[in-house]
């Protein structure tokens, strides 16, 4: 098993599941990749994929080195997914995982799209309805910042460059003044489109999630969004191609 895990290693594995484990005081989210989307549809890929949660949230796992080593029914998680390979033949791989931790208000979750989007919202203040309402839109919208002030400076300086440019190109002949307003306004724009706070949002398009959570007393202090295969080139494969190449080696 763990020889034909070693040579299955290398293939791409970009579908999957993602899933969560929840207590009192904590959330747990794991994303498990497969090679197809058949296999990741199947109970038993679906199944090691909530029990991969379940033992990331009792390790308290909050990587991929601690989620391999976290245990499940006696065995190791990576043990048990070199067995998968080996029986399945197809690579697997324990992809990623995040423990988010109680805030002082709610930890709320959500699973969308067949396990394949999940999102964990940790309130400091409100209740679990409003993390849910927070957890749908961040899993609808993508925000990849909670506030700008996470946005990180040298991302902020790339993209002001970007505006500058195509700011200059837009406003031949207009005052210093008027373009340096124009930049700013089209860098809070940018930095709004891609922020929790900033977005609207996504049930009250004519509020920002900021204005929603400040109506409902709440307040986020972090989420975590995974989607399957985010991140990984898929490689494309000409199954004529395949076959052909089959038939003349036979």
């Amino acid at each position: 098993g763990a020889a034909k895990a070693v040579k299955k290693a290398g293939r791409t594995a970009a579908d999957g599941a993602i899933a969560v484990a929840a207590s009192a005081e904590a959330v747990a989210i794991v994303e498990v990749n497969c090679e197809t989307d058949f296999v990741a549809k199947g109970d038993e890929f679906q199944n090691f994929t909530k029990a991969a949660a379940a033992a990331a949230l009792a390790a308290k796992a909050g990587n991929v080195e601690q989620l391999a080593a976290a245990k499940s029914g006696g065995q190791t998680l990576e043990e048990i997914r070199k067995t998968m390979v080996a029986k399945i033949g197809e690579n697997i791989t324990l992809r990623r995982a995040e423990l988010v931790m109680s805030a002082g208000g709610p930890v709320s979750t959500y699973i969308h799209a067949g396990n394949r989007i999940g999102v964990v919202v940790a309130l400091g203040k409100g209740d679990n309805e409003l993390g849910k309402d927070i957890a749908m839109h961040v899993a609808a919208q993508r925000p990849q910042y909670l506030n700008a002030e996470q946005v990180p400076a040298d991302a902020q300086a790339a993209e002001r460059k970007i505006i500058e440019a195509q700011t200059a190109e837009q406003s031949a002949g207009k005052p210093p003044e008027i373009v340096k307003k124009m930049v700013e306004g089209k860098l809070r724009k940018y930095l709004s489109e891609i922020t929790l706070l900033g977005q609207a949002f996504v049930k009250d398009p004519d509020q920002t999630v900021e204005k929603v959570l400040a109506a409902r007393g709440g307040s986020v202090v972090r989420f975590v969004r995974f989607e399957v295969g985010e991140g990984i080139e898929k490689q494309a494969t000409d199954f004529a191609a395949e076959v052909a190449a089959m038939t003349k080696k036979h």
